[in-house]
């Protein structure tokens, strides 16, 4: 078995330079940089990732805690976060917190107890606990996707990572209301979520935008979820004056929303017109296909490495928060024909 030794003879350079390149501890010139990473690779070498660890105090591994990970916008959140691991080295430990608060705080002290080199976390809607013991114990921390407060009087340091909300919200109700629709509903998500916050607050945006009066009834809760949202669907639909136009707050309400719609014998977008704040893979392929604001959910997983890479090699450097803008991606459930252009103020996208 190749050892640490062997690379540096192969490579013509030190043990010590073999470990900067192996531990990223220090600079090292691209040509010798890549003569270590040739004899690594001809010889075979493994490094001993427990015996580096014992050293360094270093696991190079980071715990990953994000609820649905079957979502595929969460799902391609973890294609991110691993590919931005995998670069830089390191690996990952993921858990599931089920968006309940409770199990958040145990897989996270289980995580820390596998002594990950930090965390990236989407927090649930009460994250009070998570932020007690990330504090308590000082973990370098990213929260992606929904932003959290700092604790009162704490001096915890924390970088997020998450999308622009509230603009590209208000530019599908714009949409719909420049179609002639006048009573726009939306499903929103749980209540506490960031997200919901802000996307509520670019719902009523919109409105006022195009001078639309707003109705509290026409908001309806679908918690996130498929399930909730076909009855925040249905409820909707059975006002006196139900709404013409739907916007549904993430991926999984508008299939919740849609099967509502199916249940009902509605069709989109003769009966309904449908916006969504969520793309997915399969949104494309939908009769009709459907209009959706899209995240860069990978780019989300991606930024958050850096930041946990930034903040660990600089424990006490100032707070990040990086919002990444969103793009509309204009398509038929809105009721626009087939290729039909979009407006100009349309085609830029929302601002970020």
């Amino acid at each position: 078995m190749a050892t640490m030794v062997d690379v540096a003879r192969r490579a013509g350079v030190s043990i010590a330079t073999v470990s900067h390149v192996l531990n990223a501890t220090r600079p090292v010139l691209p040509a010798t940089r890549q003569a270590v990473l040739d004899a690594i690779d001809e010889l075979g070498y493994t490094p001993n990732t427990l015996a580096r660890s014992l050293v360094t105090s270093r696991t190079r591994s980071i715990g990953l805690a994000v609820s649905a990970i079957s979502n595929p916008y969460f799902t391609e959140i973890l294609q991110g976060v691993e590919a931005g691991a995998l670069q830089h080295g390191y690996s990952l430990l993921i858990a599931d917190p089920h968006d309940d608060p409770e199990h958040e705080r145990k897989v996270v002290q289980l995580l820390h107890e596998r002594r990950v080199d930090g965390m990236i976390i989407a927090p649930s809607a009460k994250p009070e606990g998570l932020l007690r013991h990330l504090a308590q114990h000082e973990v370098p921390t990213v929260f992606l996707d929904r932003l959290v407060d700092s604790p009162a009087g704490s001096s915890f340091h924390f970088d997020q990572v998450c999308t622009e909300n509230t603009e590209p919200m208000a530019h599908l109700v714009t949409h719909l209301a420049e179609r002639g629709h006048r009573r726009i509903a939306l499903v929103a998500g749980l209540p506490g979520l960031s997200t919901t916050t802000e996307r509520i607050t670019g719902y009523r945006h919109g409105l006022a935008q195009t001078g639309l009066p707003h109705d509290e009834r026409l908001v309806a809760h679908g918690n996130s979820q498929a399930d909730a949202a076909e009855e925040a669907t249905r409820g909707l639909l059975s006002l006196p004056a139900p709404p013409t136009a739907l916007v549904t707050a993430n991926n999984a309400m508008t299939i919740g929303a849609l099967r509502a719609l199916r249940g009902l014998r509605l069709s989109v977008p003769d009966d309904l017109a449908l916006c969504c704040f969520d793309d997915f893979a399969w949104a494309d392929l939908f009769t009709p296909r459907l209009t959706a604001i899209s995240q860069p959910s990978k780019e989300i997983g991606a930024q958050a490495v850096r930041l946990l890479l930034d903040r660990l090699a600089s424990p006490q450097r100032a707070d990040r928060t990086l919002r990444l803008p969103a793009s509309f991606v204009h398509r038929t459930s809105c009721g626009c024909p087939e290729n039909s252009p979009e407006p100009e103020h349309h085609r830029k996208g929302p601002e970020s």
